[in-house]
């Protein structure tokens, strides 16, 4: 019989080591891709209530402080902005329902509706008094993390 030199490798097994690797990346992408669907399964049954009504106050807050800044402090500009910060105000309860009968969080929940609710009654005329307003606004919401964020 001749000879090729196709058969002169007919002794030697062929390496394993692409199909292993192969395999390997297989595997990792498969898991990532599970991490990544797990992840977000958690994500979705999170509980976005009390996040929503924080970063809603804080916007509403910023923008009061931001007429300051702008010296645009007509009725106009801000009413709507102590009116929102005023209605998510009665949310703050219902938001943390864990902190519900602490007294604390009550008092401060209370304290920074007084604060709305007297700059409703006698909105601030000029800039210096809406700055004064944005001020107490931000005591009360910082009185509350002091005490709760940790």
């Amino acid at each position: 019989m001749s000879t090729s030199p196709d058969d002169s490798n007919t002794g030697r097994k062929p390496s394993a080591v692409g199909r292993y690797l192969f395999l390997f990346l297989l595997g990792l992408v498969a898991g990532v891709v599970a991490t990544v669907m797990i992840v977000r399964a958690i994500q979705a049954r999170a509980d976005r209530f009390p996040d929503s009504v924080m970063q809603v106050q804080q916007w509403h807050l910023g923008q009061l402080r931001s007429r300051v800044e702008e010296n645009r402090c007509g009725a106009t500009d801000l009413l709507p902005h102590l009116r929102a910060l005023r209605t998510m105000s009665d949310d703050l309860e219902p938001a943390f329902p864990k902190l519900r009968d602490d007294k604390r969080f009550a008092q401060h929940a209370s304290h920074l509706r007084a604060t709305l609710d007297s700059a409703l009654a006698s909105p601030p005329l000029h800039c210096a008094g809406l700055g004064v307003t944005a001020k107490e606004i931000g005591d009360s919401c910082s009185a509350c993390h002091r005490d709760f964020r940790g």
